[in-house]
């Protein structure tokens, strides 16, 4: 690899290797030793092509949830099996893997700006503002989705098409187009434990001994032909266990109380 060799999106690779590689050893203990980070089905993650995939995951917070990915895909990658046992696994990293992230919340401080050289494709939020939701919903920006198109390409594409960290918000339907469009190997991903972990940023730890989970489930067998746009997205929804269905599972007392919990330990900013 030359020194200045550079991705489709003009970041020198060499750079990139660093931040991951910094990011990665500080970030280790976060997910084995304060908190335990419980992996399953990333067996799958070694049978994937090099490009044209794209991960979809429901979210929990800013940045320790595709953290937590880059930790599993490289250690499967590695050859560990639901296992981030020995960061060295970071020292050689996968360096076309990217991820959605909203563009005002990757310019909202000099770290966040680091962090995105590492594989942030960033997009112009159409549905939320500074946490709200807005009522006049933009255009969307052509340029993001020709950079999902690139980033698709080149490699590995990480997003969270609920584009909230709040639980059982609609998927958005960006995320189905580009699935019809672009025709990829979608891999669903399910986490769970981060919430209550981490500050909603994913930059801080709130609470130790939490048991984190990621469980990687196989690709989605799509009809990218014959399946709707809504069927797609209500595929996505049960696929990452965020159709509303999955609430009737769980006792409205249960759900009072978390909600209870959550406020007791949501950070202010």
């Amino acid at each position: 690899m030359g020194l200045f060799k550079r991705n489709p999106f003009g970041h020198i690779l060499f750079i990139k290797k660093w931040l991951i590689r910094i990011f990665g050893f500080i970030s280790h203990r976060r997910y084995r030793g304060f908190n335990e980070l419980q992996i399953e089905g990333s067996e799958i993650i070694k049978k994937l092509p090099d490009t044209n995939v794209l991960f979809i995951s429901n979210h929990q917070t800013y940045f320790a949830d595709v953290t937590a990915m880059f930790h599993v895909f490289n250690a499967s990658l590695s050859g560990r099996e639901d296992s981030i046992k020995n960061v060295w696994y970071m020292w050689n990293p996968k360096l076309n893997i990217y991820y959605v992230a909203a563009k005002e919340t990757m310019r909202a401080g000099l770290l966040p700006r680091i962090m995105a050289y590492a594989g942030a494709i960033t997009v112009e939020r159409t549905w939320r503002a500074k946490g709200q939701d807005v009522t006049e919903k933009k255009d969307v920006n052509p340029n993001d989705t020709e950079n999902i198109k690139i980033a698709l390409a080149d490699g590995w594409v990480i997003t969270f098409p609920q584009g909230t960290t709040k639980s059982f918000k609609p998927v958005r339907k960006g995320t189905a187009h580009i699935i019809k469009q672009h025709r990829p190997i979608v891999v669903p991903i399910v986490i769970d434990g981060f919430r209550r972990s981490f500050c909603k940023k994913g930059l801080y730890m709130k609470k130790k001994g939490i048991l984190q989970s990621l469980v990687i489930k196989e690709p989605l067998a799509i009809d990218y032909d014959n399946d709707s746009i809504d069927e797609i997205v209500e595929m996505v929804e049960f696929a990452i266990e965020q159709h509303p269905s999955f609430l009737k599972v769980i006792p409205l007392e249960e759900l009072q109380e978390q909600e209870e919990l959550n406020k007791k330990r949501q950070w202010e900013y």
